[in-house]
């Protein structure tokens, strides 16, 4: 018996340290304040993510849109680190080691979506600490002046590169490579400029005010009022 409790004992306090050792950090707010921004091209390498024939591979496209963020943001003196730069393969830890071993940032995370419905169409948002909302809707606003848009809201979620960071953290889903529409403008190097303006544009407003970024003068005219479908508010988690 007193070998059974002590070995019950071990395995619960192997469980406690490896509780500790995922479990996330204090989050500091810094979205006000940060200099650098970690920005995430999702899936890569062996992780296509989705694949469409009308958008093609979903780790091409978001690689694509975040070099051009990464380079509008340079552009505004901001900082700026990208957890992949070419077509590898970055585990989810790998990809959390490289956002928290910054010490005044936000992270944003580059994805296009996919739906079995083809007719599903839209931009998605998402954040998990409520000190990430506003960076999140501001990224949803800006990106709901592109012509033609769908608002599909901002969302909390419990993803990985979200839940484990040490500063304000968002996930983006530029459209659905799944729609005949989205997908083929996600071909689009224009299309991946625009959406790469919009969320620069954000991004320079949530730390610097608004007014002060100046996009690229080949989307500058590319703008409209909010487009049609749901109000852009918080959520429920969706999948």
């Amino acid at each position: 018996m007193p070998r059974l409790i002590s070995r019950a004992l071990a395995i619960g306090l192997l469980a406690l340290l490896a509780a500790c050792a995922t479990a996330p950090k204090a989050a500091k707010n810094t979205s006000k304040t940060f200099a650098t921004v970690v920005v995430d091209a999702g899936h890569g390498g062996k992780d296509n993510g989705a694949y469409r024939r009308f958008g093609g591979a979903e780790k091409i496209a978001t690689l694509d849109v975040a070099q051009r963020l990464d380079r509008k943001l340079r552009e505004s003196q901001l900082k700026t680190v990208m957890t992949r730069s070419s077509d590898v393969f970055i585990p989810l830890d790998e990809r959390v080691a490289i956002e928290n071993s910054q010490k005044n940032a936000i992270f944003v995370s580059i994805h296009f979506n996919d739906s079995r419905r083809r007719g599903i169409h839209g931009f998605e948002t998402y954040y998990h600490s409520g000190d990430s909302f506003d960076l999140a809707y501001r990224i949803q606003s800006k990106l709901m002046t592109i012509p033609h848009s769908a608002n599909r809201g901002v969302h909390t979620a419990n993803f990985r590169v979200l839940r484990l960071a040490y500063y304000p953290a968002v996930l983006v889903e530029c459209g659905f490579l799944s729609n005949r529409s989205e997908g083929n403008q996600a071909r689009d190097w224009e299309y991946r400029e625009l959406l790469a303006d919009r969320i620069a544009e954000a991004i320079v407003e949530q730390r610097y005010g608004a007014g002060v970024y100046r996009g690229s003068t080949q989307v500058a005219a590319q703008s409209q009022p909010a487009s049609t479908g749901s109000d852009v508010s918080p959520a429920a988690a969706h999948h």
